[in-house]
C-alpha cells in the first residue's frame, strides 16, 4: 500500500520512526547502526530505511525541510502506516548563551508563526507539545546511557533567511524559545490530530550567540549522541 510519497508497502515500516531532516543522516543512521537493514521508501529522494536495533525493528526515514514537507511524510506514516511513534532527530540554531555546538535540546513544546495547525485541523494556538510519556522514555534513555540532555520550547520557523532581526524579541523574549528549527510544530499537530505520540530531539549545530557553528559534513556525521538516544529509545519502545 503505497502513497503518493512513500512507496513502502503496509508492514515494512516499523511502530516507531526516527526522522531526521536531512536524507544523508538518514542513510548514515541506517549504515551505521542498524542491521538487517532494507531501503523501503525511495521516492523523490527522500530514503527510508527499515532494519534492527538490539534486535528491535526500527525505521528511520527523511523528513526533509519544512513543515509542510514533515507534514506530509509525518501523517501518512501516523495515517497509512499504523506508525505508533516518530522521533525527530534534527539540528537547531541556539537563540541562547547556555546551549553551545553538540548540546542536546528535547523539546517540550514548539512555537510557531505558521498557519499549518489551523488550516490542517482548526488549532488557533501558536504553540504545540510532544507526547510527555514519549519524552519521558527519552529522558530516561539519555540518563542510562550518561547523555545530558535539557529540555526546552523551540522555535519551529517557515523562514531560514529573514530581513530583521526583530522576531527575536517576541521569539526569544516573549515565547521563551531556546533554539531554532523548522519542523517540529507540524509534527506535534499531526501526532495530537490522529491520537499518536511525538517528540524531538536536536543537536545544536550553530548558535546566535556566539557564532559557533558546524558543517554540513559534522552536522551528518557528528550528531552520534541524538541518534544513540533516539535508537535506544526506540528499542524500549518496541518491547
Amino acid at each position: 500500500m503505497a502513497t503518493p510519497h512513500n512507496s513502502a508497502e503496509k508492514g515494512q515500516i516499523a511502530k516507531t520512526v526516527l526522522m531526521p531532516g536531512d536524507p544523508q543522516r538518514a542513510k548514515f543512521i541506517a549504515e551505521s547502526f542498524l542491521e538487517n537493514v532494507e531501503l523501503v521508501n525511495d521516492v523523490r529522494g527522500i530514503g527510508g530505511y527499515t532494519g534492527t536495533f538490539k534486535g528491535k525493528p526500527v525505521t528511520v526515514m527523511a523528513s526533509g525541510m519544512g513543515i509542510p514537507s514533515i507534514g506530509i511524510y509525518s501523517y501518512e506514516l501516523f495515517k497509512f502506516y499504523d506508525v505508533e511513534n516518530i522521533i525527530r532527530i534534527g539540528s537547531a540554531g541556539s537563540y541562547v548563551e547556555d546551549f553551545h555546538i553538540y548540546d542536546l535540546v528535547l523539546a517540550d513544546s514548539a512555537y510557531s508563526e505558521s498557519s499549518f495547525a489551523k488550516t490542517q485541523c482548526g488549532y488557533e494556538e501558536d504553540v504545540t507539545y510532544p507526547s510527555e510519556e514519549l519524552n519521558q522514555v527519552i529522558k530516561e534513555t539519555a540518563e542510562e546511557l550518561g547523555i545530558e540532555i535539557r529540555e526546552g520550547r523551540v522555535h519551529s520557523s517557515d523562514v531560514f533567511y529573514r530581513e530583521s532581526s526583530d522576531y527575536q524579541k517576541t521569539v526569544v523574549g516573549e515565547k521563551k524559545c531556546v533554539a531554532v528549527e523548522m519542523e517540529s510544530f507540524g509534527l506535534f499537530s499531526n501526532a495530537k490530530v490522529l491520537g499518536k505520540r511525538a517528540a524531538c530531539i536536536l543537536t545544536i549545530s550553530d548558535s546566535f550567540v556566539t557564532h559557533e557553528e558546524t558543517t554540513h559534513e559534522e552536522r551528518r556525521l557528528r550528531f552520534v549522541k541524538m541518534m544513540e538516544v533516539a535508537l535506544n529509545t526506540a528499542a524500549k519502545l518496541a518491547d
